[in-house]
């Protein structure tokens, strides 16, 4: 049971709004008292074991967060690429109702932004913005016409931009 009191008993200091302490207790011993009676915690810190103990199993979870995170966007990506032919085909597909035909090769995915000379039938633009005929990658979706493997073949390389792969690096093709 402890009674608040000013420093230094010094009925004065009721005046001047010293803060108040804690009168320290007899029974503690020397060595965890301040020099104005406040109590210190032996166990007040963390040695500095602790603290790189601590550090070390943060950065395992960083590291294993960090390659799921990189595991998913590269996932996301190739989600995002077949999602983007999905609406380039949609286009292709609207434009061949109008004009009778798909873009030719020399023509190109650009067809579906900007009438090629000699299309009275063309409605366009199929696609609302340019940045739709790249690939998640930046780089323009392959495209030919009439196509290997079917009326037209539309594809992207992946990150690694180089035929097969796995993962993120694998093709993403308009046929199987």
């Amino acid at each position: 049971h402890y009674h608040l009191r000013r420093h230094d008993d010094d009925p004065k200091s009721e005046r001047t709004g010293l803060p108040m302490t804690i009168p320290s207790n007899p029974n503690t011993p020397p060595a965890a008292r301040s020099k104005r009676g406040q109590l210190w915690h032996d166990e007040a810190g963390m040695t500095l074991l602790e603290v790189l103990i601590v550090m070390v199993i943060l950065a395992l979870i960083g590291t294993i967060g960090g390659l799921q995170l990189t595991t998913y966007l590269g996932r996301a990506r190739t989600d995002t690429a077949r999602l983007q032919m999905q609406e380039i085909t949609t286009a292709l597909e609207l434009f061949r109702v109008d004009v009778g035909r798909a873009p030719t090769t020399a023509e190109g995915l650009a067809a579906l932004l900007k009438s090629p000379d000699g299309l009275p039938n063309w409605r366009g633009p199929y696609l609302r913005k340019p940045e739709n005929l790249q690939d998640p990658w930046q780089r323009a979706f392959l495209y030919k016409s009439p196509g290997e493997h079917s009326e037209f073949d539309l594809a992207s390389m992946g990150a690694d931009n180089q035929p097969g792969g796995d993962g993120e690096n694998s093709d993403v093709k308009n046929w199987r």
